[in-house]
């Protein structure tokens, strides 16, 4: 059993910066593949990127590709996901997740584990 707990949201102008933690508890945190999601309102949940157990292979969408970055700290047994340049579009609530396995999925049917989620909104 995984919990998470995301932080780190909040509101941002367009063009800003924002960095979302997710604490994990749990003893095999380093051997499960994160990923991170949003939904907007109205829309389904969407993938935003994935990282491996080791932290050496990231996966992003189109969307947030540049833009975003995923990093992890096994010994923290926290992933972060870095976000610059963000837009009005980016505005959702942000979720982490995780999965046992090692494939980097972007299905949300794919993770096992979730957190409650986090607020971003980006102003125009």
């Amino acid at each position: 059993q995984v919990q998470l707990v995301e932080s780190g949201g909040g509101l941002v102008q367009a063009g800003g910066s924002l960095r979302l933690s997710c604490a994990a508890t749990g003893r095999t945190f380093s051997t499960y593949v994160m990923g991170w999601f949003r939904q907007a309102p109205g829309k389904e949940r969407e993938f935003v990127g994935a990282i491996s157990w080791s932290g050496g292979s990231t996966y992003y969408a189109d969307s947030v590709k540049g833009r975003f970055t995923i990093s992890r700290d096994n010994g923290e047994t926290t992933v972060y996901l870095q976000m610059n340049s963000l837009k009005p579009e980016d505005t959702a609530v942000y979720y982490c997740a995780c999965r046992r396995g090692y494939r980097l999925d972007r299905s949300v049917e794919a993770y096992d584990f979730w957190g409650q989620g986090t607020q971003v909104t980006v102003s125009s």
